[in-house]
Order: C-alpha cells, then sequence, then structure tokens
C-alpha cells in the first residue's frame, strides 16, 4: 500500500528505535522522508538503509531539536530541498531517569527541552507552510509515562504529558486549516533505549501489560501511518495508547 505517494513526512529521532521504524514505514507506503537525527551519522545511516530499498526516498538531516534557531534553519533547508511538508512526526526525546530526591535541574531541564520544546521547535518550523498548503498531519509521539506517570520519571512523564496538552491546543488551533494534530503514546518497546534494563525491571513491566508482551518499533509505525493517511482525516486531538493494555 503507497497511501504517502507524492507526499513529504519529517520524522524526527529517525536514527535508531522508533524513529527509525517510523522512517522505514513511510518510504515502503510512498513518501519522501526527511531523515532527522541529532547525529550525521545516525541520520545519515537511516536514510542509506532506506535509500537502498528505496532509491532517492531519503534525505538526512542532523540537528539538536532542543536549538530553536538550529532547527528553523533545518526545516527551511527541508522545505527547500522537498518544497513542502504533508506530515511531521515528533519523535525525538530522551531519558534521565532518577527519583526526584535525585533529579539534578540538568536532568530536569534536558528532557522538558529536548521532548517537549523540540516538538514545538520543529512545528514552529514547519507550520507556516502547512498552514498555506491547507494540510498537513502532525502525530507526536508521546509515552505511557505521559499518561500514567513512572517512578523515576518526573521529568519524561512531564515532557511527554506536555506533548499531548499541546497537541490538543494545535488541534484546535490548526483544524481550520485542515491540519490534524493526533499523539500516539507507546508503552514498552522492544528498542536500544530499552535493551539496558535489568531482568528485574523487564520482568517487573511485563508484568504490567495485559498483553504479556513488549510492542515492536512497527506497532507505533503502525499507528502513526495510519494517523497520517487520509483514513484519519476525521480525527484530530486525540491519544491512541499503543501499549499492550498497560494504560488502561
Amino acid at each position: 500500500m503507497r497511501r504517502f505517494e507524492n507526499q513529504v513526512a519529517i520524522v524526527t529521532g529517525a536514527g535508531r528505535g522508533i524513529g527509525e521504524a517510523l522512517a522505514k514505514r513511510f518510504a515502503s507506503e510512498g513518501a519522501k522522508v526527511a531523515v532527522v537525527s541529532r547525529t550525521e551519522s545516525n541520520s545519515l545511516r537511516t536514510a542509506e538503509a532506506i535509500n537502498a530499498a528505496h532509491p532517492g526516498a531519503a534525505i538526512p538531516y542532523a540537528v539538536d531539536v532542543a536549538d530553536f534557531e538550529a532547527v528553523q534553519k533545518t526545516g527551511e533547508k527541508i522545505l527547500a530541498d522537498f518544497g513542502r511538508c504533508d506530515v511531521l512526526v515528533n519523535n525525538a526525546g530522551i531519558t534521565r531517569d532518577t527519583l526526584a530526591m535525585r533529579m539534578s535541574s540538568d536532568d530536569w531541564d534536558i528532557v522538558l527541552q529536548t521532548n517537549l520544546k523540540g516538538a514545538f521547535n520543529f512545528t514552529r518550523s514547519v507550520l507556516r507552510a502547512m498552514v498555506k498548503q491547507r494540510s498537513g498531519r502532525i502525530i507526536n509521539i508521546s509515552s505511557v509515562s505521559g499518561l500514567m506517570g513512572l517512578a523515576g520519571q518526573a521529568n519524561y512523564a512531564a515532557s511527554k504529558a506536555g506533548l499531548i496538552g499541546m497537541s490538543k491546543s494545535l488541534a484546535r488551533e490548526l483544524a481550520s486549516r485542515g491540519i490534524t494534530v493526533n499523539v500516539v503514546a507507546p508503552g514498552f518497546i522492544e528498542t536500544d533505549m530499552t535493551s539496558v534494563l535489568g531482568e528485574e525491571v523487564r520482568k517487573g513491566a511485563l508484568a504490567m501489560i495485559p498483553l504479556s508482551r513488549f510492542g515492536a518499533g512497527d506497532d507505533i509505525a503502525a499507528a502513526v501511518s495510519f494517523l497520517a493517511s487520509t483514513e484519519a482525516s476525521f480525527i484530530t486531538g486525540q491519544v491512541l495508547a499503543v501499549d499492550g493494555g498497560m494504560s488502561m
């Protein structure tokens, strides 16, 4: 199925994990993809993998999403390279997990700046183009932590809950322009970020999931590609939890 033929998708945090799965899914469905990562090596690796399967489908970009000015310049470059932006997926995110009594100011700031401000920065960089073309899909990647909170993740949960509030406000602002804004909230997904968890932590997490398994990047990609498609044209301001039932 090539639902995104002649469309352009920007995916942040696309150098690995969920973001890589998202970028590859959009390319497989016909989109041209701006592969955004903080490091040039990661964005290049994902773009090369995409182009090997779909020649000319991807261009890599390296930028720190927390840097407002740098993101605006990158957004301008992407729009110049592709001519438009139909889908923006704000997926870039980091963790600095620790109990609140041990959390430093820097741990708080860097997570909020990357996960929440970063999403605002990239949205801001393409918003005028989407408004001008009177169409667009913005999907923000939150987390089960933003829905229910998890111990040791006060900063991460705050950033991901903030994404939900921001998305609902944007959905109201942009609906009259034909732009939808939705949220996907993943649960525990098998990525390199979760692979470092100890066995006891993994067992504890698994016990919280009614479907009794961890998710895969493709589970998130399927949900995001649906929300980005014409099939979801009457859906905006919503949060889709893809978490095996963990947050219900």
